[in-house]
């Protein structure tokens, strides 16, 4: 792997320093647009245990390979300006936990936007979040191949994320190296238990290469003003988990949020809000162990009141929120519970009674330990 990666920078540098002699185009020429580009990334990385429940041995060192395609934007769009002119893409990571009789191997694929945070000069300091699904080789089984140790994967498929910071060189329009840290996670949300993801935290050292440039002419435009509106918003949704009884069923639960939301910029938004949640996983246990008899549904619900942040690219909405229980059901978590995801928005507007409806891939979470994942819409006023 090491071998392919120096070979590559090794052609990309050529290419970039001879890309870099050549003769500037004449003024008359049309605007230089933004083009594709591929990036790749060597991690060196370990295993997290985030949880007294994860017992398994981990490896001293675990090893990963990052090969994404970017696309730089220039303003097409009004909201790619007031972001500093976004990268977005899609990425492929190939990870080796180096523990073939536990953890096994991992590939996951994700689309993701990587934000400017800084830029001085050659040098840029970047955040890079995405979210996708992986597929991992080894898992909790209880069949002919009985591993009981890996407490922390039960299926082969599971939830993909991942969080990058960069801190970037631009040699010159096509070529650029790159060193950070990052985040790995997989789950599948308690769809089957046990349930504790995999966290592994590592640094990284790439290069990312443009055939055409990464500085294309920008659009400027003159913003309008922002209006710094409150918006009132009902959220529905509904999830699946293994439920702890006989056979082991997969049972729905179904989720509603209301809450009121301030726009601070035109990118940004606070909300709160107050939630509850139907489980009829929590609902079968409690019938199958025969435990409050009678009164199974009055403890098969919660709900909360939680606080937030969303950040807005275009359509998307990326989430975060933390909050606290009013009621729990008989199966009760910590106090505090954190939710986090994205939304795809159907219709924004200004103007109508009806200002936002969007679709919502979200994840409830008990510090570093996923309770569920939930799938809805919603829609604002």
């Amino acid at each position: 792997m090491f071998r392919y990666f120096l070979t590559l920078i090794s052609v990309c540098v050529v290419t970039g320093v001879y890309a870099g002699d050549t003769v500037s185009a004449p003024a008359s020429l049309p605007p230089r647009k933004g083009g594709v580009g591929l990036e790749v990334n060597l991690i060196s990385g370990r295993i997290i245990r985030h949880s007294a429940s994860f017992t398994a041995p981990v490896p001293a060192m675990s090893y990963a390979l990052d090969v994404n395609i970017v696309w730089q934007s220039y303003g097409q769009k009004p909201w790619q300006q007031p972001l500093g002119y976004p990268l977005y893409g899609a990425g492929i990571t190939l990870t080796d936990y180096r523990s073939p009789r536990i953890f096994g191997k991992c590939a996951g694929i994700y689309p993701y936007v990587q934000i400017p945070l800084v830029r001085v000069g050659q040098f840029e300091w970047t955040f890079r979040f995405g979210v996708g699904v992986a597929y991992v080789t080894k898992r909790y089984s209880l069949g002919p191949d009985i591993d009981t140790i890996n407490t922390a994967v039960s299926t082969h498929v599971n939830a993909f994320a991942c969080l990058y910071t960069d801190l970037r060189y631009r040699l010159n329009e096509q070529l650029d190296l790159q060193a950070g840290g990052n985040l790995t996670h997989i789950s599948n949300a308690l769809y089957r238990e046990p349930n504790l993801g995999v966290n592994m935290v590592g640094a990284h050292v790439g290069i990312r290469y443009f055939p055409g440039t990464s500085s294309p002419d920008r659009i400027m435009r003159k913003m309008p003003p922002v209006r710094k509106r409150w918006l009132a918003e009902a959220r529905v949704g509904i999830s699946h988990k293994e439920a702890r009884a006989e056979g082991s069923p997969v049972k729905a639960a179904y989720i509603g949020a209301l809450s009121v939301s301030r726009r601070v910029n035109g990118h940004n938004k606070v909300f709160a809000g107050i939630d509850a949640a139907y489980h009829k996983d929590v609902l079968a246990f409690l019938i199958n162990y025969g435990i409050e008899i009678g009164h199974e549904k009055k403890h098969s619900w919660d709900g909360g009141f939680f606080v937030g942040d969303e950040f807005i690219v275009g359509r998307l909405g990326l989430m975060a929120a933390v909050g606290v229980y009013y009621r729990q059901t008989f199966l009760d978590f910590d106090p505090i519970y954190q939710r986090m995801g994205g939304k795809y928005y159907i219709l924004t507007r200004e103007r109508g009674p009806v200002k936002e409806l969007f679709l919502s891939a979200l994840l409830n979470t008990h510090g570093v330990v996923a309770e569920y994942a939930e799938f809805g819409m919603g829609v604002s006023f």
